[in-house]
């Protein structure tokens, strides 16, 4: 079952990634699928925090592909983006296969690379249904408490 979630700015789409990362156990594949601007890397930066991991040295990795980042505990946070990857060969560079089950890996453009992603994951849609920094988020692949901003979908 898939939930939605509504954030109204950058810091409720933080929050929100923080409320998961809290969550995770430390060998999740997290999809992020959404065009430019949706926050998806603010999300990640909210993640990172749920996992013990100063959020200030999360950015993009648009040119260097992956980031990597340690918690905390030991957990690791893979950080991949994907908007340069254009085919199987790409995604092989990238390492990416190597990754999985070694940490919690974040892909970000994963509909880039959505035939490759493994069965067992996260899926998290983000669209931006007005000019503001509303986002709309659904999220399926993992149960998180109904709050006010949740519904189940």
């Amino acid at each position: 079952m898939a939930v939605e979630i509504i954030t109204r700015s950058a810091q409720e789409t933080e929050a929100l990634g923080k409320r998961l990362g809290q969550r995770l156990r430390g060998d999740e594949m997290i999809a992020l699928f959404g065009g430019l601007g949706m926050g998806k890397t603010a999300f990640v930066r909210g993640l990172a925090e749920g996992m013990g991991i100063d959020q200030n040295e999360i950015s993009s990795p648009t040119f260097a592909i992956v980031h990597e980042h340690e918690g905390k505990s030991g957990q690791m946070l893979y950080h991949f983006d994907m908007y340069r990857v254009e085919s199987w060969d790409d995604l092989y560079s990238t390492g990416f296969f190597d990754y999985l089950g070694r940490g919690v890996v974040v892909t970000e453009w994963s509909e880039n690379i959505e035939g490759a992603l493994p069965e067992q994951r996260i899926d998290i849609e983000i669209a931006a249904p007005t000019h503001d920094d509303t986002r709309v988020f659904q999220i399926s692949g993992i149960d998180l408490p109904q709050t006010s901003h949740t519904k189940a979908i």
